[in-house]
């Protein structure tokens, strides 16, 4: 296969989830920073690709993706085995439901404390710590009877939910207390071809 092009920001999580899944999955990337920090998502070239804006944005050919997860789907779809995203509807649907998790409750809670800790972000940070306790408490009750968040093995849900909860610490949230997340945590970590945040 052609090498799938990946615009990217090191220190975005949502772009960190893309490249620790196509690392677990063996699909090789070629990675192209793009810098935030002086506006280059912001030109005519980058717009081009994603009228939003934003990273990360996949180019595999003439096909140009943005959104993480939407990312995600694809990358698991045209590119790895059956188990990372099934195609089966039920599979299809519990899978789903984290990705939403991933881009709603997930993003506006820890991944909103770490913008406003870490970036200097003009967001609403009490709130943001309210929502990552209820946020961490339910996926922690989820994930005490199971090892992986939507199916019996891991898949591109837990790909999508593990960054952003993975640096909640960044964002002054403590993780000590959600102990069947940290084992979770664990797993995803000890899976062969993870990658950490600044690979």
């Amino acid at each position: 296969m052609a090498q799938c092009v990946l615009y990217n920001c090191g220190p975005s999580g949502n772009c960190y989830k893309v490249r620790l899944f196509a690392s677990l999955a063996g699909i090789p990337l070629k990675i192209l920073e793009v810098d935030l920090a002086g506006g280059e998502h912001k030109q005519s070239a980058f717009t081009a690709l994603n009228p939003w804006q934003q990273v990360p944005v996949l180019q595999d050919g003439a096909v140009v993706l943005w959104d993480s997860q939407a990312i995600l789907v694809y990358l698991a779809e045209r590119y790895a085995e059956p188990e990372w995203c099934p195609p089966d509807p039920l599979s299809r649907a519990q899978i789903t439901q984290w990705l939403s998790v991933s881009a709603n409750e997930i993003q506006h809670g820890p991944a909103d404390a770490r913008l406003v800790r870490k970036f200097g972000y003009q967001l609403n940070y009490d709130q943001a710590v309210r929502l990552s306790a209820h946020v961490l408490a339910t996926i922690n009750t989820h994930l005490t009877d199971r090892d992986w968040l939507a199916l019996r093995g891991p898949s591109i849900a837990d790909c999508a939910a593990y960054p952003y909860i993975a640096l909640a610490p960044e964002g002054g949230i403590d993780l000590e207390p959600y102990g069947a997340i940290r084992a979770w945590m664990a797993q995803i970590e000890a899976l062969p071809g993870y990658i950490p945040m600044g690979s």
